[in-house]
């Protein structure tokens, strides 16, 4: 009896000291940490909260044993083997780029100097210390125009960015001052989610534009929404563009969820305000180009490419893309923590070197070999804001006339038959009001950014087929800087039509003093990500700019300018000639 209490006392002993251990254990790091913020807390802003973001190679060691032991307690899904691993460690890095961590390394180190006008980039985007979006043109860095001399201001102050649109009516607004729609913030865009909300008899907070003198409290988003009109999706001069990118950039994710359909991933972000973005991830560095032997649908999605072709839609003053900023992201507390996706929960993992992992589902290209990883869990990726949900202002939907044929051998009608475009001409909606011409500046948009993904385009239900074309999903865009696709200025060639505004915006913008290239750089120095894009990319835009230039002033010469550039700059619509006219 004696013998048994003692093994048990002996029991006990051995318990306590394990239990001692594993608590030292989980202390160590925590106390490595602390040492290292005493050590270095004078030259790096004191940021304790700061997770590796500012010093992503001294600490990713001890960050890899706290995310283990976190990871271990929440119950981290531990199926995947370390083949799998290894299979993703010869995968391209995936998430910041060279330019972003040395632009993160060099603002934390200059972040104690007098004087220094480089901004250090927080891992959660906080609102003091953001910089200029895309409103204040005047609000360029360093290596911009300077204040008072910017090409961007200059520009939209010509004439041409100053044309008035047509008194708008209750038909032509999306959404009628008086009309009794209620905005449920919590459904909108969420025809996408998986029963994400818990508990759907919970009382939603409710926003109406019934109330004018509620309008300046709504949230950006819904100002963005209740914006909308017939000719735009926001006004050139709308301030609700700028607070809503900062929004964008700022806002608290509170919830997230994979968006169904498509080949690759993509989540829907909700903000705290309810706002709601998609987020594509960074997949690749901006300088890897898409290898010559791809086929166009078979290229990664670009999260820069969604924030460029942004900024290049509003240069060229179609304000068609709903707005996109670049955001940094935390995938441990903004995307793994706060997501009640289980599907997309079950695929984070740990990679050898300490990254947080995350594939996610998809149709093609959601697997191990193409997993989304962080330094050590920072990723780079754009935010779209959401459109009005589907039950309060419908879109329809439209199939391309130009649309490939996403077969690695056969070739579309357009592509063998050079008068295609007649028969276009005879088909609704193309036969009247300016759908034809708005589907050339969609080409002259896409063929200056290279993309050949246009398969289907939408518009507003309510407007009918007098409206513009919602420019969506650009993610195939800036693929190619040393290759110009013209196969994509096909449909220009054979129309030879364009609108009168669109042509002359595109002459002044192949000037020196207002050249795209120019413009673009100063445009994307007020996203958190720049550089957006590289140099090559740039010196494209400029050399695809001219060729367009160069198809119209060929159809000009065999067809005459009145029958190739159409009249738009009228204040009566009515007096428009038919795209069909000749």
């Amino acid at each position: 009896m004696i013998l048994f209490r003692k093994f048990r006392v002996l029991i006990l002993m051995v318990f306590l000291v394990a239990c001692t251990m594993h608590i030292m254990i989980d202390l160590l790091p925590k106390l490595e940490k602390r040492g290292a913020g005493a050590d270095g807390g004078g030259g790096g802003g004191g940021d304790g909260g700061c997770q590796c973001a500012q010093h992503p190679a001294g600490e990713s060691q001890g960050w890899g044993k706290q995310r283990a032991r976190s990871a271990a307690e929440a119950g981290w899904p531990n199926k995947h083997t370390l083949r799998i691993l290894q299979d993703f460690s010869n995968e391209p890095s995936s998430n910041l780029t060279s330019h972003s961590l040395e632009k993160i390394t060099a603002a934390a180190a200059a972040d104690g100097a007098a004087g220094s006008r480089r901004r250090s980039e927080p891992p959660g985007g906080r609102a003091d210390d953001h910089k200029p979006l895309i409103g204040d043109a005047s609000g360029a860095r360093a290596g911009s125009n300077v204040r008072g001399a910017s090409r961007l201001a200059a520009l939209f102050a010509h004439p041409l960015y100053k044309v008035d649109l047509p008194p708008l009516t209750d038909d032509d607004t999306l959404f009628n001052v008086n009309s009794d729609i209620r905005f449920y913030p919590r459904a909108a865009g969420n025809q996408a989610w998986h029963g994400e909300n818990g508990n759907e008899e919970e009382e939603e907070e409710e926003f109406s534009p019934t109330d004018e003198a509620r309008a300046e409290s709504y949230p950006n988003w819904l100002r963005f929404h209740v914006g909308i009109n017939r000719y735009e999706l926001y006004s050139r001069y709308n301030p609700v563009l700028d607070a809503l990118l900062k929004d964008l950039v700022t806002q608290k994710i509170t919830s997230v969820a994979m968006k169904s359909g498509g080949t690759q991933l993509k989540l829907i972000m909700t903000f705290q305000n309810y706002g709601q973005a998609l987020f594509k991830p960074m997949k690749q560095t901006r300088e890897q180009e898409t290898p010559p032997d791809f086929f166009y649908f078979s290229d990664f999605e670009r999260h820069n490419a969604e924030i460029a072709a942004f900024h290049l839609d509003r240069l060229l003053d179609f304000r068609r893309v709903p707005p996109v900023a670049g955001r940094l992201v935390n995938m441990t507390r903004e995307i793994r923590d706060v997501t009640r996706d289980k599907k997309l929960w079950r695929t984070f993992f740990i990679s050898p070197a300490n990254n947080v992992c995350f594939y996610g589902e998809c149709s093609y290209y959601c697997s191990t070999e193409h997993a989304l990883c962080g330094k050590p869990d920072q990723i780079e990726g754009s935010l779209a804001a959401f459109l009005p949900d589907l039950n309060l202002a419908k879109r329809k939907t439209w199939r391309n006339p130009w649309r490939r044929s996403y077969h690695k051998r056969k070739k579309a009608e357009w592509e063998v038959d050079p008068d295609y475009c007649d028969e276009v001409k005879q088909t609704p909606p193309y036969d009247r009001g300016t759908r034809l011409l708005d589907v050339m500046d969609m080409t002259i948009f896409d063929f200056l950014m290279g993309n050949m993904d246009r398969h289907h385009y939408e518009t507003f239900e309510k407007f009918g087929n007098d409206t513009f074309i919602i420019h969506l999903d650009n993610g195939r865009g800036f693929g190619k800087h040393s290759h110009d696709e013209l196969s994509i200025l096909v449909p220009l060639s054979q129309c030879c039509r364009v609108k009168k505004s669109t042509y002359l915006r595109l002459q002044l913008l192949a000037k020196e003093e207002f050249r795209l290239s120019s413009l673009m750089e100063e445009s994307l120095l007020r996203d958190r990500l720049t550089p957006v894009l590289i140099q090559p990319h740039l010196q494209a835009m400029d050399r695809r700019l001219r060729q367009v230039l160069q198809v119209l002033a060929s159809c000009i010469e065999n067809e005459g300018y009145v029958n190739v550039v159409e009249e738009d700059l009228v204040g009566d619509t009515a007096t428009r000639r038919s795209p069909g006219h000749r």
